[in-house]
């Protein structure tokens, strides 16, 4: 009989088992396998002057050439986020005195042009071919040691120091010139023009006419020629000696130069670069993100994946490289730890000059405690996936700086924003809100709002749930219940040094059922009360908690006020005060990062089924309202509902595409003409389509990811990656849905 027991009880036990594991086979995963990433290492020419650029090249060997109105020139000293210089190239003394008027490449390697010669130091320097025309300023090679030189009016073929052919475009400019290997022919673009010659049979042909052209190279396949002009692009068959339509939805029209590397054709224009991607869409680079300059005078394949793209200030070296998420995630904690911990918390480093890390400083924020709760939660997650003892130092530490938000003041229970040595900052800025901390070293910043509340209790949550170390766990259950009891005692209010609520630590019924319901903060705060209500229940167990969750949920509305749909969230109406017309005169994006963070502990810590039913409800409507952004912290969170749909797709680009480089450059796009824009609305959509994260500013998770420029203090900060990316990251490493 006990056999029989026992046996049944195994079969439950792999049925159990069996059903697990199909009920999470439900929902897909991302398996982290190598995508490219791109980024820029930047050479800038120090003094400029008069020197004007001509064209960039890489050889077989990876060395890199520009040559100019003075001379050659090599980038020197650059690496990723530390920009190098373009110093005189002085390889080799006998080019010294020469001037080279154009560059090319043959067989990969060097060759120059000068107003006598075409030359190489190849071939043991043997290539030497003279020619006769002192003004020539454009260099193509073409089979076995032939070439096609022109100075914008006559056209010379040379070979073995012979002019073989000489010949003029009728009424027209030469601009550039092309070798196709497979035709054996040359082409010849024209101002107003395009056009091939023949070697063999020393015949030039004119193909199409045109207006205002630039540039040109073929398609990736050979079969088409893709010509730039000052108004967008067209392309010229091949086959049918049909020339298309303009194309000018494109993100600049004015073109200047057209390149194909691999199986993307790149254009430059006065303002960035973009490539011409499969599927129709452009790839765009703009502002020191990527470049030293925005007027693109060359681009051309560079070393080892790489793409060379010559500005007016400078070479860019955008590099393609394979990396896995996991990988982005071993670069972004170092960048955190070596360049954003201040006194424990996640701080961006700020003050600097152009993207110079040495010139920065680290700087307090109104939302330390919330960008360290963020960052805080990453490491929590990444402790509990990897048991790395780096990670959990990495929380002891955070946390610290958590802790001592309430001790540094003497108000019992009230989180400080952020705190510092005494004296300083009141010195320079905002002294109303720096108060002097019992502890005669230190100043303190009050005014506490409500998102660093949800953040906190969003980080303890986690730490009490997920990490093993019992010192630690115990601290966060104490911050929980400090917290809330300074809440619960204040009739749900932060109350500040002078004895009055903070503006926004308001979660008393008074004040959130006085707002119309269709203004956000009806609906947010009733959301992010109930969550931090539960968590303190859930941990402390102390039935005051769970009883206020209970109240407010059935008596105060909060019920109705936190399940209200989305879709009803909008202006305030003409009725309303002024308080709530100012919350709701567009949608708040600082709303969702306290909404979401705050879904951990209002679905996890759930006070019953039916509950956790109706919050999934909720969670997944807010959700579908978010969709168009794309953001990856967002669709990640919406997995812990164990639904099968949460855009995992657009998480995981959200997390390939956004940037290594995290400072805060200038960035442009409004004006783009390859992108679908909106009329002005209430959630601030700009776009039909949101643009990747790498093409838009440098932002956190309360920002709009529809913004499309940045305009100010360019290279003067770098954000931290803790709370942006690693969050998001190691969130969806611990549910499972990145493996």
């Amino acid at each position: 009989m006990k056999t029989k027991l026992k046996s049944i009880g195994l079969c439950a036990i792999l049925w159990c088992c069996l059903a697990s594991l199909s009920a999470q086979t439900k929902q897909p995963f991302h398996l982290d396998q190598a995508f490219i990433q791109d980024y820029s290492v930047k050479y800038y020419l120090p003094d400029q002057g008069d020197l004007q650029f001509g064209k960039a090249f890489a050889d077989r060997n990876g060395v890199i050439k520009v040559y100019s109105s003075a001379g050659l020139f090599q980038p020197y000293n650059g690496r990723f986020l530390y920009p190098g210089t373009l110093e005189p190239d002085q390889t080799y003394r006998t080019l010294a005195h020469k001037k080279i008027a154009a560059m090319a490449l043959h067989q990969n390697q060097f060759v120059f042009l000068d107003e006598q010669t075409v030359l190489s130091n190849a071939w043991a320097g043997t290539l030497l071919v003279k020619h006769n025309l002192p003004k020539a300023r454009l260099l193509e090679a073409g089979p076995e040691f032939a070439f096609l030189i022109s100075d914008g009016q006559q056209l010379h073929y040379l070979l073995n120091s012979q002019t073989l052919w000489q010949s003029q475009l009728p009424d027209d400019e030469v601009l550039n010139l092309r070798w196709q290997k497979s035709t054996q022919l040359f082409w010849i673009l024209g101002k107003k023009g395009l056009y091939r010659f023949s070697p063999s049979s020393s015949n030039l042909q004119k193909l199409c006419a045109g207006v205002g052209f630039t540039a040109f190279d073929f398609s990736p396949d050979q079969q088409k020629i893709i010509i730039g002009s000052n108004d967008g692009y067209q392309v010229f068959d091949l086959k049918t000696q049909a020339l298309g339509t303009k194309q000018q939805r494109i993100p600049v029209p004015n073109i200047t130069v057209v390149q194909t590397i691999g199986d993307k054709v790149w254009f430059g224009s006065n303002n960035g670069a973009f490539a011409l991607r499969k599927d129709g869409k452009f790839d765009y680079y703009q502002g020191e993100r990527w470049l030293p300059g925005n007027e693109i005078l060359h681009i051309a394949e560079g070393p080892e994946r790489s793409v060379l793209i010559l500005t007016q200030k400078g070479l860019a070296q955008i590099q393609f490289q394979p990396m896995t998420l996991k990988e982005k995630a071993v670069f972004f904690e170092t960048q955190v730890r070596t360049r954003h911990i201040r006194n424990g918390f996640n701080a961006t480093l700020s003050g600097m000059e152009k993207g110079n890390f040495a010139t920065g400083y680290l700087e307090d924020s109104d939302n330390d405690g919330l960008w360290t709760s963020m960052y805080l939660g990453a490491e929590i997650f990444r402790y509990k996936v990897t048991k790395d003892p780096e990670a959990l130092q990495n929380c002891r530490e955070s946390l610290d700086a958590m802790e001592r938000l309430y001790t540094v003041n003497p108000i019992p229970g009230f989180p400080a924003r952020s705190f510092e040595r005494r004296g300083y900052i009141p010195q320079l800025a905002d002294p109303d809100r720096w108060q002097p901390s019992p502890d005669a070293e230190w100043d303190w910043k009050s005014t506490t709002s409500s998102d660093e509340a949800i953040g906190h209790i969003f980080a303890y949550g986690a730490m009490a749930e997920l990490i093993d170390d019992p010192t630690l766990k115990k601290r966060a259950i104490v911050l929980i219940d400090t917290l809330m009891s300074h809440i619960l005692k204040n009739d749900l209010y932060l109350i500040d040094y002078d004895g009055k609520p903070t503006t926004w630590g308001r979660w008393n019924p008074s004040y959130v059922n006085a707002l119309p319901t269709n203004v956000g903060d009806r609906k947010l705060n009733a959301s992010n009360i109930i969550a931090m209500l539960q968590t303190a229940y859930f941990f402390t167990k102390k039935t005051k908690y769970r009883d206020k969750a209970f109240e407010l949920l059935n008596k105060q509305g909060y019920f109705e006020n936190l399940m209200r749909p989305m879709s009803q969230i909008g202006y305030a109406p003409e009725e309303a005060n002024d308080l709530s017309k100012v919350l709701s005169d567009s949608w708040n994006h600082s709303d969702d990062e306290m909404y979401f963070p705050g879904y951990w502990g209002l679905y996890r810590y759930a006070l019953n089924d039916t509950l956790k039913r109706h919050y999934r409800k909720a969670i997944l409507d807010h959700w579908q309202t978010e969709r168009p952004e794309k953001e990856g912290l967002w669709n990640i969170v919406t997995a812990l509902t164990g639904t099968a749909n949460f855009d995992l797709k657009e998480a995981i680009w959200y997390l390939q595409e956004h940037p290594l480089d995290l400072i805060s450059w200038e960035i442009a796009n409004s004006h783009r003409q390859d992108i679908e824009k909106m009329a002005p609305n209430f959630r601030s959509q700009t776009l039909m389509e949101v643009l990747p994260p790498d093409e838009r500013p440098i932002q956190r998770h309360n920002a709009n990811m529809f913004n499309l420029d940045r305009k100010k203090g360019n290279g003067n900060e770098e954000h931290s990656a803790g709370d942006i990316w690693l969050l998001p990251y190691w969130l969806g490493r611990y549910l499972g849905v990145i493996k």
